[in-house]
């Protein structure tokens, strides 16, 4: 019988290995099963996770790991029943099952027949067989669920939606990546904003609506509005959201992180309506807008001057917009600019002279800087990370040039 994980694996060949990086584990398993084993699944003596293929795996290798204190279990392949693992660990914390693309709603469903009060992470990314149906079973029986990753399952619906908006009140990160189904109205079933008898999940800190094609500013109404507590919002590559959505956004005032990369219908308008609300954001990526200049950096500088981060590569900026915006971003750490073809040595020197608290920035595809620009840019005192190219010369390379 083949197992995997096994309750006689060395603890202490484990230990050693889990000290090693992903190539260096990729080396050692190669010498031997007992040596693949250890150098990927991780022990008792590192932790509360264990990294498992479920193909013909002893049933009662579970309770070992429950007794082994192990509660965050990663599922890396999936050829039997999941019930295994969720009768064996009934005080399982965390279950990542991301990539099984073998899982349907009938093995969930005869995996989650009563609730699990301890489970709080559970990783479906890419579990492409799932449906609404799986969701109904985990808004039933996994009521104290706060972070729920479902980016790639693309047979999700509003109707799986508005099943969690019912039953998973203390959700605080949820990923709906690609979710390709979900528009307007499921966003609105979990800001509790329908008319559906649903609460909906209020306590949303982390939100992923990357690739959601159907999604308008609508969505943004019923965030803004019943998604208060909001912190972090991807809004990556929603090509129907515009800039009349930032008015919605622009007075969430907990929200830090704000992605907008590739939303193609965001321009400088949308930008002054973020500045010009009551956001204290952290972070803004606008990356590959192709509506977003010169103008945009002045609003910045005017309204979103506390920024930390801030991504505009290939966006029509020039050594302009650096001048308008530089002077009042005292706490930026991080900028990428990669692709931006219009900066040139002038730019840098600007950044130089003003960004002193720069820690990291982007220069990749700048086709018009020159090592006068870069030598001005390693200067900078707080420099740990330069991007020129496919590679990234870290503090200890930042050497003269």
């Amino acid at each position: 019988m083949e197992t995997h994980i096994s309750c006689l694996f060395p603890e202490i060949l484990a230990m050693i290995f889990s000290y090693l990086d992903v190539r260096d584990k990729g080396r050692v398993a190669q010498v031997c099963i007992a040596w693949r084993d250890a150098s990927y699944h991780k022990s008792v003596w590192r932790g509360v996770e264990a990294k498992l293929h479920l193909r013909r795996a002893n049933p009662s290798l579970f309770p070992s790991l429950q007794a082994r204190g192990i509660r965050r279990v990663q599922i890396l392949s999936l050829r039997r029943s999941l019930s295994y693992v969720i009768q064996g660990m009934p005080n399982i914390e965390s279950l990542n099952l991301s990539g099984c693309y073998n899982l349907t709603d009938n093995g969930l469903g005869h995996a989650f027949v009563q609730e699990i009060p301890s489970l709080r992470v559970l990783n479906l990314s890419l579990c492409k067989q799932i449906t609404d149906s799986s969701l109904g079973r985990i808004a039933q029986y996994l009521k104290n669920l706060e972070v729920l990753e479902l980016g790639g399952c693309s047979n999700i619906t509003n109707t799986g939606l508005l099943l969690i908006a019912w039953g998973l009140h203390r959700l605080k990160s949820l990923n709906l990546r690609s979710c390709r189904h979900v528009s307007d109205v499921g966003i609105g079933h979990l800001a509790g904003m329908t008319r559906s008898a649903a609460e909906g999940c209020l306590n949303l800190e982390y939100l992923t609506l990357q690739d959601c094609q159907k999604l308008t500013d609508l969505s943004l109404k019923h965030i803004s509005k019943g998604l208060t507590k909001l912190r972090v919002l991807n809004l990556s590559f929603c090509g129907g959201i515009s800039d009349a959505g930032m008015i919605h956004l622009s007075h969430m005032t907990s929200l830090w992180s704000l992605n907008l990369r590739s939303c193609d219908n965001i321009s400088d308008t949308g930008t002054m309506h973020l500045a010009m609300g009551t956001l204290r954001l952290s972070g803004l990526d606008v990356s590959f807008c192709d509506k977003i200049g010169d103008q945009t950096l002045a609003y910045i500088a005017q309204g979103l001057y506390q920024l930390k981060s801030l991504s505009l590569c290939s966006c029509h900026i020039s050594d302009d917009g650096i001048n308008r915006m530089v002077r009042q971003m005292h706490e930026l750490r991080t900028l990428n600019i990669g692709q931006c073809v219009r900066i040139t040595d002038k730019g840098l020197e600007l950044i130089a002279d003003h960004l002193t608290q720069l820690a990291g920035i982007d220069l990749y595809g700048c086709t018009k800087i020159t090592k006068r620009g870069l030598e001005r840019i390693t200067q900078l005192p707080c420099l740990k990370v330069l991007n020129l190219g496919l590679w990234q010369m870290t503090e200890s390379e930042l050497l003269p040039m």
